[in-house]
């Protein structure tokens, strides 16, 4: 599934159940949203598939998210807190099987 395909409410739960015991590994700060930001986020979501972004002080903490979910071509899986859930499948190997109904 390509990012835009857009994930049923039920995929989402289970890759917030997934990345529950994960801890943020980019974090944006009062620079926002850099270049070095995005490629850090790119890189982790190639690694990962899911990840946590930790945001600090946002002044808009959903546009952030979408944004974030957007420039990155993932989907936004949750927002919890200042804690950002993002998914992007491998596109060669994926490694996280998403349910189907």
């Amino acid at each position: 599934m390509s990012a835009g395909e857009g994930l049923a409410g039920f995929q989402r739960k289970h890759l917030r159940a997934l990345a529950h015991p994960l801890r943020p590994v980019v974090q944006i700060g009062e620079a926002g949203l850099s270049d070095a930001v995005l490629a850090a986020l790119d890189s982790a979501l190639s690694d990962h598939e899911l990840v946590k972004v930790r945001l600090y002080q946002p002044e808009d903490k959903k546009g952030l998210a979408e944004e974030l979910a957007r420039r990155a071509n993932a989907e936004l899986c949750g927002l919890v807190g200042h804690t950002v859930i993002l998914y992007r499948a491998h596109p060669d190997t994926p490694r996280i099987e998403l349910p189907t109904r």
